[in-house]
C-alpha cells in the first residue's frame, strides 16, 4: 500500500466514524424527538455511549490525520516515497484499530490497548520521520 492510499482510506475511515455519530443525529431532529441545535458543544449531552465513543473516536483521528499525511507528502516530495510505503498500511491500521477499541469500550483495559495502538503510530511515524532525516 503506498503513502497516499492509507491517507486516502485514512480519510475513509474518519468519514464513516463522523457518519456513526452524526447520521443517527437527523432522524432525531426530523422527528422532534431533538432541536437540530441540541449538539452544540455547550449543551448536556445526551447522545448515546456509542455516539459518544464515535465522536470520540473520529476527533482521535482528526488530531493525528494532519502528521500522518505531512509525512506522506514529505517523503514524496523528497522523492523517499518507499520510506512511508513500508509503513503506511501499519500505520492505518494501528488508526483503525485505535478507532474499533474505542467504539466497543471504554474500560481501562480497552483504554489501554488504545493507548498500545496509538503509541504504535506515533513510533511509526517518528521512525519515517528518522529515516527521512537521516
Amino acid at each position: 500500500m503506498t503513502g497516499f492510499i492509507a491517507v486516502l482510506l485514512y480519510v475513509v475511515w474518519m468519514q464513516l466514524l463522523m457518519l456513526a455519530y452524526a447520521f443517527p443525529r437527523v432522524p432525531m431532529a426530523l422527528l422532534g424527538d431533538r432541536n437540530f441545535a441540541d449538539w452544540e458543544r455547550a449543551e448536556v449531552n445526551r447522545d448515546s455511549p456509542f455516539m459518544v465513543r464515535a465522536k470520540g473516536a473520529h476527533l482521535n483521528c482528526v488530531e493525528n490525520f494532519p502528521l500522518f499525511a505531512a509525512v506522506v507528502v514529505i517523503a514524496t516530495l523528497m522523492s523517499e516515497s518507499p520510506v512511508v510505503d513500508g509503513l503506511a498500511a501499519f500505520i492505518l491500521a494501528a488508526r483503525v484499530g485505535q478507532s474499533l477499541v474505542h467504539l466497543i469500550s471504554t474500560a481501562p483495559a480497552f483504554v489501554l490497548l488504545r493507548a498500545t495502538f496509538f503509541l504504535a503510530q506515533v513510533g511509526m511515524i517518528f521512525w519515517v520521520c528518522y529515516q527521512l532525516i537521516v
